[in-house]
C-alpha cells in the first residue's frame, strides 16, 4: 500500500486514470495495446459505453455540513474497503508480464476484489494465495464437464470466494484491429515485432525474465504446450451453448456464490434469480464482443427494476473514474468492477500503478460524493433526476 507521501507524489504527477492511460501508453508495446483498448468490427461500443456512461448527470444539495462519505461496502457474504474491485481480463500477461498477481496482492492490500480469468496468463494456484479470501473466479464454460470441475475445484482449493460464470461470449469476436495490429498466438517474430521489444525494454526485459505469456490455467489439460494449440484448444472446446443445466452443474460444485456475467436482458436477469443464482453482472464485455450492442449502463435501470433487491447487482463496462462507479451506484448497481483503468495502472508504474488507480478512483469518488452533499449510495441515488432514469 501507498505510504502518505508516494500517494501524494504520484497523486500530483498523475491525478486521474487517464494520465495512466498515457503513460502505460509509452511503455506497452503496440500489439499488447492494441489488444488492451481494442473492441470489435467498427469499434462503436467502446465509446458508446463511456459516451452513455457521461450523459448520466446528478443535482447537486448544499448546505448540509460536514460531509463525510462512506465507502465500506458488505455483498455476497464479504465486506470491502470500497464498493468496486478489478474486473477479468483475459491474456492479462500480454499488457504486461505477472500483470495478474500485480492486481492480486494490490487487491489484498486495499481490501478489494479480484477476479482471475480462466484465460488469464497466471493459474489459480499462484494467484490466490496472493489475493487471499478476496479472489473471485471467472469461468469460461469448457464443454468437457470433467474439466470445469477440475477447473472450478482448483480454484477453490486456492482459496477463491466467488465465482463469476461468463455468459456473453457465445462464439469469440474477431476483434479486427489486434489482427492488424499483428496479434498472433504463438507471437510472430517479425521487424516489427523485434522494434516494439527494443523500444519497450522494460515490458521485454519482465516478459524474457517471466517467459513469453501463456494460458497457464487451460494449458495444463492438452497435451501440446504451444500457445496456438492451447489457443485453438479454447476457441473450439469451450461451450458457446451456454445453457441453465450448465450453469446448475456449476452450481453443484462450487461451494460459495454464483454470478453470471453478461446480463444485458431483464428477461435474463430474472431468469437469473429464478435459477437460484446469487448475483448478476451487467455487462457487454467492455465493448470488446459485440459492436451493435447497447451500452451497459443504458441496460441496468430496467435490470434493477425487474431483479427488485433479490440479489446483488454488479456493473462492469466503460468504468474510467470514481464519478462513473457513482453513475452506476447511483443507477442501482450494488458493486462495479474495471478493467481496463487497472491495467493502466499495472503497465504505468507496476504495483504502484495498481496501488494509485485505487487511490485515484477512491479520492474522486470522496470528492464528488462532498460536491454532491451526500454520505451514502442511499442518499446519491435520491439526486439521480427522473428524467436521466427514464432516458438510460
Amino acid at each position: 500500500m501507498l505510504s502518505k507521501e508516494r500517494r501524494a507524489q504520484l497523486l500530483e504527477k498523475y491525478p486521474s486514470i487517464s494520465d495512466l492511460e498515457k503513460k502505460a501508453h509509452k511503455r506497452m508495446p503496440f500489439v499488447s495495446w492494441e489488444y488492451l483498448q481494442s473492441g470489435t468490427g467498427d469499434e462503436d461500443a467502446v465509446p458508446r459505453n463511456r459516451e452513455a456512461l457521461r450523459a448520466i448527470t446528478f443535482t447537486p444539495r448544499f448546505v448540509r455540513g460536514t460531509i463525510q462519505p462512506q465507502f465500506a461496502t458488505e455483498i455476497l457474504g464479504q465486506s470491502f474497503s470500497v464498493p468496486f474491485g478489478v474486473a477479468p481480463v483475459g491474456l492479462t500477461g500480454l499488457m504486461w508480464p505477472k500483470a495478474e498477481c500485480i492486481l492480486a496482492e494490490m487487491a489484498k492490500q486495499y481490501d478489494l476484489p479480484y477476479c482471475l480469468s480462466t484465460v488469464a496468463t497466471q493459474t489459480p494456484e499462484t494467484v490466490g494465495p496472493l489475493v487471499g479470501n478476496r479472489g473471485w473466479f471467472q469461468l469460461y464454460p469448457p464443454k468437457d464437464p470433467e474439466m470445469r470441475d477440475s477447473i472450478l475445484n482448483r480454484a477453490q482449493e486456492a482459496g477463491f470466494h466467488t465465482l463469476v460464470i461468463t455468459a456473453d461470449v457465445p462464439v469469440p469476436s474477431r476483434r479486427e484491429r489486434t489482427t492488424r495490429a499483428g496479434m498472433r498466438t504463438p507471437p510472430k517474430i517479425t521487424p516489427q515485432f523485434v522494434w516494439q521489444a527494443l523500444t519497450h525494454p522494460s515490458w521485454t526485459v519482465q516478459t524474457l525474465q517471466n517467459g513469453l505469456p501463456r494460458l497457464k490455467t487451460v494449458a495444463h489439460y492438452i497435451e501440446s504446450k504451444s500457445m496456438k494449440d492451447v489457443t485453438n484448444f479454447i476457441r473450439f472446446d469451450f461451450r458457446g451453448d451456454l445453457d441453465w443445466d450448465y450453469i446448475q452443474a456449476c452450481r453443484a460444485v462450487w461451494k460459495g456464490p454464483v454470478l453470471l456475467k453478461g446480463i444485458l436482458h431483464p428477461a435474463d436477469a430474472q431468469m437469473a434469480v429464478d435459477a437460484g443464482l446469487d448475483g448478476i453482472v451487467v455487462s457487454n464485455h467492455g465493448g470488446r464482443q459485440f459492436d451493435g450492442v447497447v451500452p451497459a449502463i443504458q441496460a441496468l435501470p430496467a435490470i434493477v427494476e425487474q431483479i427488485e433487491g433479490k440479489v446483488p447487482i454488479v456493473y462492469d463496462s466503460g468504468v474510467r473514474s470514481g464519478l462513473d462507479i457513482l453513475r452506476a451506484l447511483a443507477l442501482g448497481a450494488d458493486f462495479v468492477l474495471l478493467g481496463r483503468a487497472y491495467l493502466y495502472g499495472v503497465a504505468a508504474l507496476e504495483l504502484e500503478g495498481a496501488s494509485l488507480a485505487t487511490e485515484i478512483l477512491k479520492e474522486d469518488m470522496r470528492n464528488n460524493m462532498i460536491q454532491l452533499g451526500v454520505e451514502s449510495i442511499e442518499q446519491l441515488r435520491e439526486l439521480i433526476p427522473l428524467s436521466i432514469k427514464v432516458q438510460v
